[in-house]
C-alpha cells in the first residue's frame, strides 16, 4: 500500500464528505470504493461503487463520518487526490483533483497517468 504515516491517501472537501455520508445513509452501505480502470479517450477513468463489505486490502479513508475505500490496484494512482462534489445548472458529481494525472480528455471523464 502507498501510505505516508500521518497522511491520508485521499482527502475530501466538506461537500464531498457530506454527499458521501448521505449516500451511505440512503444506501445502507459502508461507504464508496474508488478505483480506476482502462477506458475513455485518455486511457483511464475513475470508478465509484457502493460498498457492502470492506475488503481487507482496501485503503480506508474516513473523514467527518464519510468513508472511502481505495481499491488496491488504484492506490498508487490516487495518492494525494482531493475529492470534491460540485453542483451546477447542468450537472452535479464528484470531481477528482489528482496531482498524478498527466493528461485529461476534453469531456473530463477520462485521464492518463505517467507510463500508462
Amino acid at each position: 500500500m502507498f501510505t505516508i504515516p500521518g497522511k491520508q491517501a485521499v482527502t475530501m472537501t466538506d461537500k464531498a464528505a457530506s454527499h458521501i455520508r448521505n449516500l451511505m445513509d440512503k444506501g445502507n452501505t459502508k461507504g464508496l470504493r474508488v478505483g480506476v480502470r482502462k477506458g475513455g479517450c485518455a486511457g483511464m477513468e475513475y470508478t465509484m461503487d457502493y460498498v457492502k463489505e470492506i475488503d481487507p486490502n482496501d485503503e480506508v479513508v474516513e473523514q467527518d463520518g464519510a468513508r472511502i475505500m481505495i481499491a488496491p490496484m488504484a492506490q498508487m494512482f490516487l495518492f494525494g487526490t482531493r475529492i470534491d462534489y460540485r453542483t451546477s445548472l447542468l450537472e452535479s458529481g464528484f470531481v477528482f483533483n489528482n496531482p498524478n494525472v498527466t493528461e485529461a480528455c476534453g469531456c473530463g471523464e477520462s485521464i492518463r497517468f505517467e507510463g500508462t
